[in-house]
């Protein structure tokens, strides 16, 4: 069982392809849908890496395969320009959700 990623960026593949990992590279909605079919279609992919910006093209598509399939595994990963999330993104969310101020 393999990895896979779907990037913006040909940087973030590059080091991924260091370490073994095969990729794309796409930017617009529908080559990110299309790779994304390719990919749950895959018998040999376990888990398949997608880099934030990606996610945002086409978000409902994302959810609804981490919610309905068992495989592969979608995980989000920054790219190399970070996150764009806060130090306390995880602290505002546990917040939000339990209502108790940590």
């Amino acid at each position: 069982m393999k990895f896979f990623l779907i990037s913006d960026n040909v940087d973030t593949k590059m080091g991924m392809r260091f370490a073994g990992i095969e990729g794309v590279v796409v930017h617009q909605e529908d080559e990110v849908r299309s790779e994304l079919e390719k990919a749950v279609n895959r018998d040999d992919i376990a888990v398949i890496l997608i880099t934030e910006t990606l996610v945002s093209l086409c978000p409902d598509l994302i959810y609804d395969l981490k919610l309905n399939r068992k495989q592969p595994l979608i995980v989000e990963i920054p790219d190399r320009h970070g996150n764009g999330r806060t130090k306390d993104s995880i602290t505002k969310y546990v917040q939000d959700a339990i209502g108790v101020k940590l």
